[in-house]
């Protein structure tokens, strides 16, 4: 029932439930908690054999337990009658997102080396495939002050709400 409570916690209140309740009164009010529990308990059991009464002998082996989704899914990936464990063994992710990832590495590498294979004029001028060649350095000419602003102008704007 407590599984989560520690050696220490429990010292804690049990020493807690002396300053509160007092050496004197303390065996008592133990006596009337755990009667309390135990009446709790006795409620919760005839409520589930009533529950199971009325549902009749076809969910004899329900368990109120399977009603928590983890507990629940837990006991269907065991039972395995759809062949659910074949299914994600079968299935690798970090293989999968690896495979994806070298199809859009190559589909760029592949379409930037057509674009620079193209015409040098028509790829420069943007009137070519459409696309705009981004590891291309922008040519620039003038003064350092003009090479500055234009390097500041590439970056795109920051976004604080983006990020």
């Amino acid at each position: 029932m407590f599984n989560d409570i520690g050696a220490l916690e429990l010292v804690t209140l049990v020493v807690l439930a002396v300053l509160v309740f007092g050496p004197d009164k303390l065996p008592k009010v133990i006596q009337d908690v755990t009667r309390t529990i135990r009446k709790i308990r006795e409620f919760s059991d005839s409520a589930k054999q009533d529950i199971r009464q009325e549902l009749g002998p076809e969910f004899k082996d329900f368990e109120f337990e399977d009603l928590n989704p983890k507990t629940f899914i837990r006991k269907q990936l065991d039972n395995d009658e759809l062949g659910l464990k074949e299914i994600r063994n079968g299935f690798d992710l970090k293989k999968e997102m690896a495979e994806v990832a070298d199809a859009v590495h190559s589909r760029d590498a592949d379409a930037s080396s057509s674009g620079s294979s193209s015409s040098g004029s028509a790829g420069s001028s943007g009137s070519g495939s459409g696309r705009i060649d981004m590891s291309k350095k922008p040519e620039t000419s003038g003064t350092p002050a003009k090479l500055e602003k234009s390097a500041a102008d590439d970056r795109p704007p920051f976004d604080a709400d983006a990020t």
